[in-house]
C-alpha cells in the first residue's frame, strides 16, 4: 500500500517511470472524477503494478500530459506495468509542481460540497476555471500543498468546514494498493508481462522488446510496418498488424523457439542479421496457404499461429525460395488439416507450437519428422453440434474444407469467385441449405437451425432466388444439380427429401469423409 502523498513524491522525484510499451493516457475528465469519488467513498479501484529494476529502458513515455523529471542516479526505478491511467489521474489531480505540457488538456477536479451525498452519483466534477462557483466547489489540488490548503479552507463558510475537513482526511489517509515486482532478469519480466497481458491490460509487446533488445539503428516496428504494406495487396495486411504473430515468427526463425522467454533473450545483432530470413519465411508461409489451401486473408485461417511453424520452414536468406518435395508438401498439408480439426492452437498453445517448430525444422532439413502425427478425434458431431460462426475455429476450418472442393453457384452452376468470397468473408457469402424460414415453420428451434452441416457457400443473390421454401420446392432452381451438390459436399437425395434431421446426418457423414481424406492424404 502507498498513500497518495507517497505516490506524488515518487513521481516527482523521478523514481516512477512510464515505459514506452505502455499505451498513452486515454481517460477523460469524467473518468478521473469518478476515480476520485471511488477513493472518497472507499470503493475498490484496482491495484497499481510496478516493475522495480536498476535497468534503464532506452525509451519511456511521459506521465499523461506531465513531463517526468530525470531519473535519479543509482536508484531502482519503478516502471508502471498496470494502473497508468489511475496513477496519472491521482498525480494530475493532487500535485501542484508540474505543469501540463503545452496544448495538453487537463481539467481540475472539484468537490461539490452543496450536493447531497449519494452512493451512486459522483460528488466530484471536472471544471474549467470560469465554471467554478466558490460557494459550492472546492479544489482537490490544494490538499497536499499546505501553502494553498490553509487559505482555501479558511475561506469556506463555517457550515462547510467539517465536510471539507472530513474530505481532506479521507484522501490523506487513503491507501492505494501497489504491487511491486522486483527483478533485473529479462525472463522474469517476460513471464510477468505475458500474464499481465492475459488479464486484458493493453501493453505493447513490440515496444517492450524494442526498448529492451534492439539498438537505435534498427527500428523493428518500422520494419514490421513496411512488411504490412508489402502484404496488403495479397490480402494479408493483417499479418503485419498482428504484433504477437510477427514476434513469434521472428523468435521461431531466429532461435527456433517462440516463447516469451526467448523473445526477451533475443540478441539484437542476431535479429538484424536474420531479419531477411524472417521476412522471407513469413512471405513463404503466406504463399503456401494461398496457393495450396486457397486462403485469401489472415481471417480465413482457423489459427493465425499456423503461420509460425510454416515461416520456420520457408525461412531462407535474401530472395531465395524453398523447394518443396512432394513428400514434404503432403506432410505439411496433413499437419495443417490435423492442426485445424484438433484446434491444436486453441489450448496449450506454447507447448504445441514449440513441438511443431521442432518437427518443422527436421522436415526442412530432410530428417524424419513427426509433424503430421497429431492425434485427432472427430466424428459427425463436429458438423452437427458446432453452430456456424465465422469467428470460431470450427467454422473457419469448415469453410476451408468447402473451399478445397472449388464450389459452384447453386443457382447458376458457375464457379464461385473464392477470392472475392473469402476476402469479403461475411455472412452474405454463406447461407442455409434448409432455409431458416422453412425450419421455423417446421418447429425447429433456433439453436438447431445453423449447424455446420446445414451451411453452404451461397451468396446473397442466390439465397434470395432459393427463398425460404422447402428444399423440394427450390430443387428446380438449382442448376446442374449433380455437379453443384458434389462440389458442396452435399447429398442430393437427402437434401431434397425435406427430412431435416436425416439430411444433417447424411451431410455430416459426407463432410467427415472429406475431412478424413484431407488429414490422411498422400
Amino acid at each position: 500500500m502507498s498513500s497518495i502523498r507517497q505516490l506524488i513524491e515518487a513521481v516527482s522525484d523521478g523514481r516512477v517511470r512510464i515505459p514506452a510499451f505502455q499505451r498513452g493516457f486515454v481517460w477523460d475528465a469524467d473518468r478521473v472524477a469518478q476515480l476520485m469519488d471511488s477513493i472518497y467513498k472507499g470503493y475498490p479501484f484496482g491495484a497499481l503494478l510496478f516493475w522495480r529494476t536498476r535497468a534503464e529502458l532506452r525509451t519511456e513515455r511521459d506521465l499523461g500530459p506531465f513531463k517526468l523529471p530525470p531519473r535519479p542516479d543509482d536508484y531502482p526505478i519503478d516502471y508502471v506495468l498496470d494502473g497508468q491511467q489511475r496513477l496519472t489521474s491521482i498525480f494530475g489531480v493532487f500535485q501542484t509542481e508540474l505543469k501540463p505540457k503545452e496544448q495538453a488538456v487537463w481539467t481540475d477536479i472539484y468537490f461539490d460540497y452543496r450536493v447531497a451525498a449519494d452512493a451512486q452519483e459522483s460528488l466530484f466534477i471536472p471544471l474549467e476555471q470560469d465554471e467554478v462557483d466558490p460557494d459550492r466547489h472546492f479544489p482537490l489540488n490544494v490538499f497536499f500543498d499546505a501553502a494553498k490548503y490553509g487559505p482555501a479552507f479558511r475561506a469556506l463558510p463555517e457550515d462547510v468546514t467539517p465536510k471539507i475537513d472530513d474530505l481532506y482526511s479521507r484522501f490523506k489517509e487513503a491507501d492505494v494498493p501497489v504491487q511491486t515486482f522486483t527483478t533485473d532478469d529479462r525472463a522474469g519480466v517476460a513471464i510477468v508481462f505475458e500474464r499481465v497481458n492475459r488479464l486484458g491490460v493493453e501493453l505493447d509487446t513490440l515496444q517492450l522488446l524494442s526498448a529492451w533488445t534492439w539498438s537505435e539503428d534498427f527500428d523493428l516496428q518500422r520494419r514490421f510496418e513496411s512488411l504490412s504494406e508489402e502484404l496488403e495487396p495479397f490480402g494479408f495486411k493483417g499479418v503485419g498488424e498482428d504484433i504477437t504473430l510477427l514476434l513469434r515468427c521472428c523468435a521461431a526463425v531466429v532461435d527456433g523457439d517462440a516463447s516469451p522467454k526467448t523473445l526477451m533473450a533475443l540478441n539484437g545483432t542476431k535479429v538484424r542479421e536474420h531479419f531477411p530470413h524472417v521476412v522471407n519465411g513469413i512471405k513463404g508461409a503466406i504463399d503456401f496457404v494461398r496457393k495450396e489451401l486457397r486462403v485469401q486473408k489472415l481471417d480465413n485461417l482457423p489459427h493465425s499461429t499456423l503461420l509460425v511453424p510454416l515461416a520456420v520452414f520457408f525461412a531462407v536468406p535474401d530472395s531465395k525460395s524453398v523447394k518443396i518435395s512432394s513428400d514434404q508438401r503432403a506432410i505439411l498439408l496433413r499437419w495443417f488439416w490435423k492442426a485445424c480439426f484438433s484446434a491444436r492452437y486453441g489450448r496449450v498453445v506454447q507447448r504445441n507450437l514449440q513441438a511443431d517448430i521442432e518437427e518443422m525444422i527436421k522436415l526442412k532439413g530432410g530428417l524424419p519428422s513427426k509433424l503430421d502425427e497429431i492425434s485427432v478425434q472427430i466424428d459427425e458431431r463436429f458438423f452437427l453440434e458446432s453452430n456456424f460462426n465465422l469467428n470460431a475455429v470450427s467454422s473457419k476450418t469448415f469453410v476451408l474444407l468447402l473451399t478445397q472442393e472449388r464450389p459452384l453457384s447453386l443457382v447458376g452452376g458457375s464457379a464461385i469467385d473464392l477470392s472475392a468470397a473469402l476476402q469479403a468473408y461475411n455472412r452474405n457469402e454463406f447461407h442455409h441449405l434448409y432455409p431458416q424460414a422453412f425450419l421455423r415453420g417446421s418447429g425447429v428451434p433456433t439453436d438447431r437451425q445453423s449447424p455446420l452441416a446445414n451451411m453452404c457457400f451461397i451468396n446473397a443473390i442466390d439465397n434470395k432466388v432459393l427463398g425460404g421454401d422447402a428444399p423440394s420446392a427450390y430443387k428446380a432452381r438449382v442448376s446442374n444439380r449433380e455437379a453443384v451438390l458434389k462440389r458442396a459436399l452435399c447429398p442430393p437425395l437427402e437434401l431434397f427429401a425435406d427430412d431435416y434431421e436425416g439430411f444433417l446426418k447424411a451431410r455430416a457423414r459426407m463432410l467427415l469423409g472429406a475431412a478424413n481424406e484431407r488429414m490422411n492424404s498422400d
